[in-house]
């Protein structure tokens, strides 16, 4: 028997990122079965509570768990590849790579996704969707991450293996097969989405089916929206509306639904997401070469923002790094013209980070924010270094200068899957043995 009250983890003495997105110090935290029990100041908490796991906290800052909202796991293995590429690197590079893939290879390039986001703080994410995504399930519950996953849907497109492509009534069993196998698998870490993997690849009838198969089931619904020019001229050409006015118009839209990317938006279309409650996930660092999203117009309207990365392909698994790029992109697109400094603060961009994936995954009331009663979804920054302290300001110093190397521990769903920078759930060496190797084999059956 304890003499005193007992819980699972004890986190002491740490600096905390508050629900205002505030530090305060001196602070420490308890968690026991899954959940956050309890914040308070160190003094008080270490004379009422004893751990199975105590962490000393000194010199690191405590923050909710990264959210990556929009991420590609198969293409872990097509890192490099298509950076200072012409287009259009989809048909010519991506679409051949995806169609090699084969189970083993998308197990593979999950594992060393997981691997990579652990390392790098994030603790969910959000997938675009794939193929063999069983394979996917298995990685992330054996990684200890939380994740949404979906099926690659297409069924149409005269670039598109036929191999890629299926009909409508097969996309939404293939789907709905996956929902029923791992929705809620890890004790609710694991969530089953549909998705559109773009509408100038889905028909009509397929947006409609998955739309209304999502609604049925009561889960989400993830897609690439306004990323390219010729996504929003196919929609013109075909529809005579762009495309947020043409899922509009077949009755699609809703507060279950994530638009990744959300670059080339006019402003009817911006209304248009504000009033059907819309998720927006930029990726800043794939975006970059594409154009600039209109974030200030929407944070006016007080649209749900996250941040992903976009896979490997584009960029590392780090949303430290995307922060960081994401800033500079605002301050030198939008804040220089009108001399805006404030243009897009440090503080809006963590929000974004965090909370914001929250809100994209549907989960705000369990995820985002460190308060009693959340998920003990978390990492621990070392923030003792001097690339970070001394500071005038954290919440900015942790967007300017932090990296994934300072990561040092990571809880997920109330359980360590890593601590002082070693991963606890996955074998780091056996996964990058295998990672090379399939990789060299790949580039010979996608020609690449």
């Amino acid at each position: 028997m304890c003499s005193m009250k007992c819980a699972d983890i004890l986190i002491k003495n740490c600096s905390l990122l508050t629900p205002e997105f505030e530090v305060i110090s001196d602070q420490s935290v308890v968690i026991k079965e899954k959940k956050i029990l309890e914040i308070g100041d160190e003094s008080t908490i270490s004379k009422i509570y004893t751990a199975d796991e105590a962490i000393n906290g000194k010199g690191k800052l405590l923050i909710p768990g990264f959210i990556d909202a929009h991420t590609h796991i198969c293409q872990q293995l097509l890192r490099g590849r298509i950076t200072d590429e012409y287009p259009m690197i989809w048909t010519r590079i991506m679409v051949p790579f995806e169609s090699s893939l084969s189970e083993e290879d998308v197990f593979i390039s999950s594992q060393l996704s997981c691997l990579e986001m652990i390392k790098s703080g994030t603790t969910a994410f959000i997938d675009a969707g794939g193929r063999y995504m069983h394979q996917v399930a298995r990685s992330v519950l054996e990684s200890g991450l939380r994740g949404v996953i979906t099926c690659s849907t297409m069924d149409r497109g005269g670039n598109i293996p036929e191999s890629m492509k299926s009909s409508a009534a097969d996309n939404i069993r293939r789907n709905e097969s996956l929902f029923n196998d791992f929705h809620g698998a890890g004790e609710g870490r694991l969530d089953v989405w549909f998705s559109l993997r773009s509408i100038i690849t889905c028909s009509p009838e397929l947006i409609q089916d998955v739309f209304e198969k999502a609604r049925e089931l009561g889960t989400g619904v993830h897609s690439h929206m306004n990323e390219y020019p010729n996504e929003v001229s196919y929609c013109l050409e075909n529809f005579q509306k762009r495309p947020f006015e043409f899922l509009e118009s077949l009755g699609a839209l809703g507060s279950n639904f994530l638009g990744a990317h959300g670059i080339l938006l006019s402003e009817n279309e911006m209304d248009i997401i504000k009033n059907y409650d819309v998720k927006i996930a930029h990726c800043p660092i794939s975006n970059s070469g594409k154009g600039f999203t209109k974030t200030p117009s929407l944070i006016n309207r007080e649209v749900g923002i996250s941040l992903g990365t976009d896979g490997a392909g584009h960029s590392s698994l780090s949303l430290i790094d995307q922060m960081k790029v994401f800033k500079s992109l605002m301050k030198v697109y939008w804040g220089m013209p009108v001399f805006d400094p404030m243009v897009m603060p440090s503080r809006t961009i963590l929000e974004m980070a965090t909370l914001g994936g929250a809100k994209s995954m549907l989960r705000e009331d369990q995820l985002g924010t460190l308060e009693v009663g959340k998920k003990a979804d978390m990492v621990l920054i070392n923030i003792d270094k001097p690339h970070i302290q001394p500071t005038h300001n954290l919440i900015n110093t942790l967007v300017e200068s932090v990296n994934s190397g300072d990561i040092s521990d990571v809880i997920v769903d109330g359980k360590m899957i890593m601590k002082s920078r070693e991963v606890l759930t996955l074998d780091e060496e056996k996964i990058r043995y295998e990672s090379k190797s399939a990789f060299e084999g790949l580039k010979t059956k996608a020609n690449i």
